[in-house]
C-alpha cells in the first residue's frame, strides 16, 4: 500500500547514509514462487505493478516511471506512465534516459570479472600489486574519530574486498566525522548530482582524473580493517582505476569494447550526447510534499564530460540497454549469439563473494550475500538462491533471478531513494503479480 502523501523530508536528513545510494532486496515474499512456471509461459500483464506506477504519477510523487520485465532471453515487457518532467509534454518511453547511479556498480563489477577471466586479475590479489601506494595502509581506531589516531592494517586490501565493500574504504555519503571531511577536501566524491548546491549534500569537486583519485585515497586512513566489515564505499571507483591500469584502457572504453558494443547497448553513457538531452528525464528531490527539480535533463550535469568514468555511480542509459546487461547475466554471459563472458565467470560474479572474516551484522545486507557489485542470494527464505541486483540513488532498481529465469528493472528519478518505498518494494510488486498469474493459470484465483 502506498501512502497518499509522502512525509516531508528535511534537506539535511535526506542526503545521508543509506538514503543516497541504496540497494534492493528480495525477501521472504518469495516463499510462494514454485508456481512461476505458469507465469513465464503466460506473459503476465502485471496489473498490480501497473497500478502502483500509475498511482505514483497521478499523485505527482514522480514525473514519470517505467518498469521493464523479461524472462530468459525473451523480449521484455514495458510499463510506462508520466512525462520526463512535471508539466512537460514528452512521455516516458523506451528512449528515456535514466541516471543509473549505483546500478553502475554491478556493471563495473562484471567488467572486473572479465579481467579475472582473462587471467589478469584474481579475486584474492592484493590491490598493492597494482597500486603499490596501497601497501602498508593505516586504519582509524575510531571510524568517526581523529585522523591521527590510527593503527597499521592487519591485512592487505584485495580485489574481492573491493567487489564486496569490505576493503575498509569510506564514502562521503556513509562516513562521518573527520574522514568524511577529508574525503570531501580531497575530491573523493561519489559522483555527480547537480550543477547547483543542494542543502545538506556537499559533494565537493572531484579529483581531475582517476590516478589523482587513487593517490589521494592512498594517503588517507581506512575506516575499518580490510576484510572485517561490510561498509558501503567508493570501492568500485577504485576498481575503475584497477581496470584501467590492468587493461590499459579507461573504464568507459573497456566497457564499450567488451560489453556495451558487443551487446548492442547503444544508449548508455558516461557523458550524455547533446543530441540526447531531450531524452534525459529530470531528476527531483521530494520536499514538503513537492518535487524540487535538482537536475533538469535539458541542462543536466551529465551532459558534461566527467572527470573520469566513475565505477560506482556514473552511468546514464535507457531501461532497454540496462535490460541487455541483465539479459547477459541471466544468459550467463550470452545474449543471442553473442558471448561476452564465460558462464562460470558470471556465476562466480553473482555468487556470494564476501570474505568469511567480514561481518554484515547491522547493515542493509545483513543475512544476504554480496557479489560483484550487487546483493546475492544465499539460498535462504530471506535471501533466495539465484537472485542478484542493486539499486541507484535516484530510485531505480534492477535484479535478476536465475532460478526462475526473471529479469526486472524499475526506473524513475527522485533523490534520495528512500523518499518513497518504490525502490525497496519493486521486487515485491513484480513477484506479487507473477504469483497471481501463476495461481490463475493453475486454476486458483484466490489472493
Amino acid at each position: 500500500m502506498i501512502a497518499e502523501k509522502s512525509a516531508p523530508l528535511s534537506p539535511i536528513s535526506s542526503f545521508s547514509r543509506r538514503s543516497v545510494l541504496g540497494g534492493i532486496g528480495t525477501g521472504a515474499f518469495l516463499a510462494g514462487m514454485p508456481g512461476l512456471a505458469f507465469a513465464r509461459d503466460m506473459a503476465p500483464a502485471f496489473p498490480g505493478l501497473t497500478k502502483i506506477i500509475n498511482e505514483y504519477v497521478a499523485d505527482r510523487k514522480v514525473a514519470g516511471m517505467l518498469a521493464m520485465i523479461g524472462f530468459g532471453q525473451k523480449s521484455p515487457q514495458m510499463i510506462a506512465a508520466g512525462r520526463l518532467s512535471l508539466g512537460g509534454d514528452k512521455p516516458v518511453d523506451g528512449n528515456t534516459l535514466w541516471r543509473m547511479y549505483s546500478q553502475t556498480k554491478p556493471v563495473t563489477g562484471m567488467a572486473a570479472m572479465m579481467l579475472v577471466e582473462d587471467g589478469l586479475l584474481s579475486l584474492d590479489q592484493p590491490l598493492s600489486d597494482i597500486f603499490p601506494e596501497f601497501a602498508d595502509m593505516q586504519v582509524l581506531v575510531d571510524p568517526e574519530g581523529a585522523l591521527d589516531n590510527v593503527e597499521p592494517a592487519k591485512a592487505p586490501i584485495t580485489i574481492r574486498q573491493l567487489q564486496t565493500h569490505t576493503a575498509g574504504l569510506g564514502y562521503t555519503i556513509i562516513s562521518k566525522g573527520p574522514i568524511q571531511k577529508a574525503y570531501l577536501a580531497a575530491g573523493l566524491t561519489p559522483g555527480r548530482v547537480s550543477r547547483s548546491p543542494i542543502p545538506g549534500m556537499d559533494t565537493g569537486a572531484p579529483t581531475p582524473d582517476i590516478m589523482t583519485f587513487m593517490k589521494r585515497l592512498s594517503e588517507l586512513p581506512l575506516v575499518y580493517q580490510p576484510g572485517t566489515q561490510w561498509s558501503y564505499s567508493l570501492s568500485h571507483d577504485v576498481l575503475s582505476a584497477v581496470i584501467e591500469k590492468v587493461s590499459g584502457k579507461p573504464l568507459d572504453q573497456f566497457l564499450q569494447e567488451r560489453m556495451f558494443g558487443p551487446l548492442g547497448m547503444t544508449s548508455i553513457f558516461y557523458n550524455v550526447p547533446a543530441e540526447r538531452a531531450a531524452d534525459l528525464a529530470d531528476n527531483y528531490a521530494p520536499f514538503a510534499g513537492a518535487l524540487i527539480p535538482i537536475d533538469p535533463g535539458a541542462t543536466s550535469i551529465f551532459l558534461d564530460k566527467p572527470a573520469f568514468a566513475f565505477g560506482s555511480t556514473g552511468l546514464v542509459g535507457t531501461a532497454g540497454d540496462y535490460d541487455k546487461f541483465l539479459q547477459m547475466l541471466l544468459g550467463f554471459g550470452t545474449v543471442g549469439n553473442v558471448r561476452v563472458m564465460k558462464p562460470e565467470t558470471v556465476k562466480l560474479g553473482m555468487s556470494n563473494l564476501l570474505p568469511e572474516t567480514a561481518s554484515t551484522k547491522g547493515t542493509w545486507v545483513a543475512n544476504h550475500g554480496f557479489g560483484a557489485g550487487g546483493r546475492s542470494g544465499l539460498g535462504t527464505e530471506v535471501s533466495p538462491a539465484g537472485t542478484f541486483g542493486w539499486g541507484g540513488a535516484a530510485g531505480t532498481s534492477a535484479f535478476v533471478d536465475t532460478v526462475r529465469g526473471l529479469r526486472a528493472g524499475g526506473y524513475t528519478q527522485y533523490i534520495p531513494s528512500n523518499s518513497y518505498p518504490f525502490q525497496s518494494d519493486f521486487p515485491k510488486y513484480v513477484y506479487a503479480d507473477l504469483i497471481g498469474s501463476a495461481q490463475t493459470g493453475a486454476g486458483n484465483t484466490s489472493p
